[in-house]
């Protein structure tokens, strides 16, 4: 009795210790504070030090990043505006992190050293929630201060003369018929004038159009020109006109002169985020109810056809039940965060599992990854939106798992993001590899919220209730609405709608309402999801499922697919003599046949292989480079002799934004670099300023042919007719030839054509591709009627997996049968697999850029 006493106690122990486990007392949320506030030191100091007043710093160079002198990345660089950027985005986290004194040097350098008249053009997003909003929340912080009366006693409201002076110079962008915005402004030129080398756009994000409220709104209320909100109301109202009436939804792009949709697919994602964000937060800050009207009516649609806990997926706006795509971007990683603003928290806390489940695998989010939770494209930039959703839901729960979590973010970042000068984004999260650049918003966000969730008010210089974050983590007073009451004639017309009210409707939130005396509420939650991604699991046999595996019939390639599918294979000859009795102990390892079926591809399903040749001096042909074709544009297989032409780089690169040397491009084939916007979009421009041909070259470092299979580019989702010219794709590595060759020669001529048809190439290879399908069937039950030819077998038994490859006499022909054939030693049962046909490797659309 007294050992069954001892054991239930020392059970019971275990168990409060196993409870406990997660909890942080006060001595370790120091420690981690004193090192978050180490770290920007280290971040902040290494910007100062080596970049200021550059507007970013590259920590790989340990340089600042200064636009026109560094390599033209396209889109990306519409943030730089040459206005000191890092410094601005990050004034009032030197007040939440109480470094007053730092603040109070850095105010002095912005008013000093920053100008907001340069010829540049900038992204009117991009400049609105960091400079102006960085701006606006640091003239909030350093009016507070010089209330108090300790310091900035010499402060004139500097820091708001900026901001309205930047208010002026951006509201040229919204001289458009519609009300929406213009994405690009000039912040000397504006848009129209015909210096501004902008204002032929015709389209922006819903994001870009309706994250400008909040800022413009207070710039208004505190500098009593109503002109700002009343603009950034109206571009709000367009959208919420042009919402998808059946189902509530938004689109992703919109044209800014007719209000149409040009992108109809719909999520919470890049795109649309922070439009969502700003309807809920305009509530809270100005207390106007439309703005919470049309939220609770989007929330409705999103939490309808988007939320498939814990998953977030796009759909198509006007046919919602239709998911439009397989993978996820890490933007999304805010939405938990806005769900605990709106009182949702059960699936923010499913949502949130699923993102830091990911993290546990990856390290950081990827840029993209898949409903598997596989990457989809690997960058990380140091995105702060799940470090966001995690401060929120400390704060709406309480539960301690959730500084474990920002504990995890912390140590991430310095073991993999950490260098001498700085913290650098990740490259891919699967190598590891650092890319030169530490956006603003590291700065003005990340840490902000880092720094939070350690932290007591009682801690902070600043009542941060007080306050409401902008998507950028800058800092506005709730007490905005009535303290600076609204200009005359800026308030939009409430339009009257229906919608099923719930208890979080009008009010706010609070942790008693939402689980009463369940302290556990947000783990039962989480519990269900805690092996999302199989992290951490023990091993369970997955369900039989019907499969297709694409591969190609040349040799061993189908064997290392299957090993890298996790099959492990021995040759029967191996496997007899050597020891099998280790194999007994894995449960789940089946004794099974394959079927397999070999096939010509359908020809429209095939990648044909296209050639860049090198035919001037000195290459006359000699130097050929493998490309991939397009499913758009001119039909190369139909010309033949291909297209012939001197190749120019475009400028920008990227070819996504309006085309500076269209008269070196006319006649000639454009160089452009992938990414930042779709493929369609490049080949119009790069048409319209008079190219014959585009060679897009993967901006990917290292990726060839050799290793990834070739892909079809493919459109933007809308016609593609009106695209006529020749397009290829080179791989990076490939690409570096061609445009070192450029650099070294100047004139350089090459011939666009289907590799079958390159000059001095006499013999044609078909592919043949191999459609591998799987399905259980009794022993012995198709060896009768085995096809004649090779056939392969794998033979995967409870205690063994065997290999066996047979001959079976006559020799192959161009179309051939080859089967595989599956038994269990149980009484397993599978239906027939489906009889599509899959794609080959080299047959799959890309449509990402």
């Amino acid at each position: 009795m007294m050992m069954l006493k001892t054991l239930l106690i020392t059970s019971l122990l275990g168990w409060v210790k196993c409870q406990e486990s997660q909890s942080m007392t006060s001595e370790e949320k120091t420690v981690i504070r004193d090192q978050i506030i180490e770290m920007f030191d280290h971040a902040y100091g290494s910007y100062m030090k080596y970049a200021y007043p550059a507007d970013e710093l590259m920590p790989l160079s340990c340089r600042g990043r200064v636009r026109g002198l560094e390599p033209n990345r396209g889109d990306i660089d519409d943030s730089l505006g040459k206005f000191s950027l890092t410094l601005i985005d990050t004034l009032d986290t030197l007040v939440v992190l109480n470094k007053l004194d730092e603040f109070e040097d850095a105010v002095r350098k912005a008013v000093k050293d920053v100008r907001l008249d340069n010829d540049v053009v900038v992204s009117v997003f991009e400049t609105n929630i960091r400079v102006l909003g960085g701006l606006l929340g640091a003239h909030v912080m350093a009016d507070l201060l010089r209330q108090r009366g300790d310091r900035m006693q010499w402060y004139q409201d500097e820091l708001l003369h900026m901001a309205k002076e930047l208010g002026h110079r951006l509201l040229p962008a919204f001289n458009t018929t519609s009300g929406l915005p213009y994405p690009k402004v000039n912040l000397r030129y504006g848009v129209l004038n015909p210096l501004s080398r902008t204002g032929t756009e015709s389209d922006t994000c819903t994001a870009c159009a309706g994250t400008m409220i909040l800022e413009f709104a207070a710039l208004s209320r505190m500098s009593g020109e109503s002109v700002f909100e009343e603009h950034a109301r109206k571009a709000m109202d367009v959208l919420w006109d042009r919402r998808q009436r059946g189902s509530d939804l938004v689109g992703t792009v919109i044209n800014i002169h007719n209000g149409e949709w040009v992108r109809r697919d719909s999520g919470v994602g890049a795109g649309i985020d922070s439009y969502y964000e700003y309807l809920m937060k305009a509530y809270i800050l100005l207390g106007d109810n439309v703005f919470l009207e049309r939220f609770n009516i989007h929330y409705s649609a999103i939490m309808k056809y988007i939320s498939q806990p814990p998953l977030l997926l796009n759909v198509h706006m006007h046919n919602p039940t239709v998911s439009v795509r397989s993978w996820m971007d890490s933007l999304l990683a805010f939405f938990p965060g806005l769900q605990v603003l709106r009182g949702d928290l059960k699936p923010a806390i499913e949502t949130h599992e699923m993102l830091y489940q990911v993290t546990k695998q990856h390290k950081f989010l990827p840029e993209a990854f898949t409903t598997e939770f596989r990457v989809h494209w690997g960058q990380h930039l140091l995105r702060p939106e799940f470090a966001e959703s995690t401060y929120y839901l400390y704060k709406a729960t309480g539960d301690p798992y959730y500084l474990r979590v920002g504990q995890s973010i912390v140590e991430k970042l310095n073991a993999y993001a950490r260098v001498p000068c700085g913290f650098a984004a990740v490259q891919d999260v699967r190598t590891g590899a650092h890319e030169d650049r530490m956006d603003s918003f590291f700065l003005a966000e990340m840490f902000k919220y880092l720094y939070l969730l350690f932290s007591e008010k009682s801690q902070l210089p600043i009542d941060i209730d007080d306050y409401i974050f902008t998507t950028e983590a800058h800092l506005l007073p709730v007490s905005l609405s009535t303290t600076k009451p609204p200009c005359k004639g800026n308030i939009t017309e409430t339009v009257p709608v229906s919608q099923e009210e719930d208890l979080f409707t009008h009010s706010c939130p609070s942790t008693e309402t939402l689980f009463p005396n369940n302290p556990s509420f947000a783990k039962t939650i989480r519990d269900s999801y805690k092996y999302l991604t199989g992290v951490g699991r023990a091993f369970r046999p997955l369900p039989v499922r019907e499969i297709e595996l694409p591969l190609h019939d040349n040799g061993m390639e189908p064997v290392e697919f299957l090993k890298s599918m996790g099959i492990s294979l021995t040759p029967l000859n191996e496997l007899a003599a050597g020891d099998t009795g280790n194999l007994k102990e894995h449960k789940g390892v089946y004794r099974v046949k394959l079927v397999a079926e070999v096939s010509q591809t359908a020809e429209e399903e095939e990648v044909v292989p296209h050639v860049v040749q090198l035919i001037s001096p000195p290459f006359l042909g000699r130097t050929v480079l493998t490309a991939g074709p397009a499913k758009f544009g001119m039909d190369l297989s139909k010309q033949e002799h291909g297209v012939k032409g001197s190749i120019v780089k475009a400028s920008p690169y990227t070819a996504c934004g309006p085309i500076d040397n269209t008269v070196e491009l006319k006649g000639r084939i454009a160089l452009a670099l992938r990414g930042d916007c779709m493929f369609a979009a490049k080949a119009r421009r790069l048409q319209e300023a008079g190219a014959i041909g585009v060679i897009f070259i993967d901006h990917r470092e290292g990726s060839n042919s050799e290793e990834t299979p070739l892909f079809q580019m493919v459109g933007d989702g809308d016609s593609t007719e009106d695209i006529t010219l020749a397009l290829v794709f080179l791989f990076s590595r490939e690409g570096a030839v061609l445009t070192a060759a450029l650099e070294e020669h100047h004139n350089v001529d090459v011939l666009l054509l289907p590799k079958e048809r390159q000059l001095g190439h006499d013999k044609t290879e078909k592919h043949v591709g191999m459609n591998i399908k799987l399905r259980l069937a009794e022993e012995g039950e198709l060896e009768e009627g085995a096809a004649r030819g090779p056939t392969l077998e794998f033979v995967l038994e409870k205690d063994e997996v065997l290999l066996q490859e047979e001959e079976l006499g006559e020799e192959r022909q161009s179309q051939q049968q080859q089967k595989f054939c599956a038994k269990a030693t149980e009484n397993d049962r599978t239906e027939p697999c489906s009889a599509d046909s899959s794609q080959t490797p080299n047959s799959g659309p890309n449509t990402n850029p």
